[in-house]
C-alpha cells in the first residue's frame, strides 16, 4: 500500500510551494471527480498528487531523459520541452520505484496533451489539473461544471480552452493537442 505522507514529502521536496499546493489541489479534485464517475478514487488522489513530478526539471535534462527513453513524439518538443514533463514523470515515477501502477502512469503521461485513446481516469487527471481551484483563468468556473456532468463535453472545451490560450499569447501549439481536440470533437457528430 501506498504511503500518501510519504508522497507528499516527497512532491513537497520536488516542487516549488506553489506547484506543491497545485498538486495537492489537484489531487483533490482528481478524488471528487473519480467519485463522481465511481473510478479508484485512491488512485486518483495518487494520481493527481503525482501529476507534475517531473514539473522542475531543467529543460535539457527533460529532454536527455526523453530521449534517453525514446518518448520524444514530436520536434516541436524541443522548442518547449516543458510539455515532455508529464511523459518523463511517468518514466521516473516508475524508475523511482514510487508506483508500478499503469493506471496511474498512464494518467500522468497523458495529462498535458491528450491522447486520442483516453481513458475516463486519464481524462479525470486531465481535467483535474485544469479545473483545480488555484487556477485563474476565464471560463474555469464553466469548464469545472462540465466536467462533473459529462467527461468528453470536457475534454472538448479544455483543450479548445488551451488552444485557444497558446493561439492568445503567440505560443506554439503542440500537433497531438489539435489532434485529440478533433478527436472530441468528432464524437460530437
Amino acid at each position: 500500500m501506498v504511503n500518501i505522507e510519504k508522497i507528499k514529502n516527497i512532491m513537497q521536496e520536488r516542487l516549488s510551494p506553489t506547484r506543491y499546493a497545485h498538486s495537492r489541489n489537484v489531487a483533490e479534485e482528481a478524488k471528487n471527480l473519480a467519485k463522481n464517475y465511481g473510478e479508484n478514487m485512491d488512485k486518483a488522489y495518487l494520481a493527481g498528487m503525482l501529476h507534475d513530478y517531473a514539473k522542475g526539471l531543467a529543460a535539457q535534462k527533460l529532454i536527455t531523459i526523453a530521449e534517453k527513453h525514446d518518448l520524444i513524439e514530436d520536434k516541436i518538443e524541443y522548442l518547449i520541452p516543458d510539455i515532455l514533463h508529464a511523459r518523463v514523470g511517468a518514466r521516473l515515477l516508475r524508475e523511482d520505484k514510487i508506483t508500478s501502477d499503469s493506471l496511474i502512469l498512464t494518467a500522468i503521461a497523458r495529462h498535458t496533451l491528450g491522447d486520442a485513446n483516453m481513458s475516463d481516469f486519464d481524462k479525470i487527471i486531465f481535467l483535474a489539473d485544469l479545473i483545480e481551484p488555484s487556477r485563474d483563468y476565464p471560463l474555469r468556473e464553466r469548464l469545472h461544471c462540465i466536467a462533473y456532468k459529462q467527461l468528453d463535453d470536457a475534454m472538448l472545451v479544455g483543450l479548445e480552452l488551451t488552444i485557444k490560450h497558446c493561439l492568445d499569447n503567440k505560443r506554439l501549439l503542440h500537433p497531438k493537442t489539435i489532434q485529440v481536440r478533433n478527436i472530441f470533437l468528432e464524437k460530437q457528430y
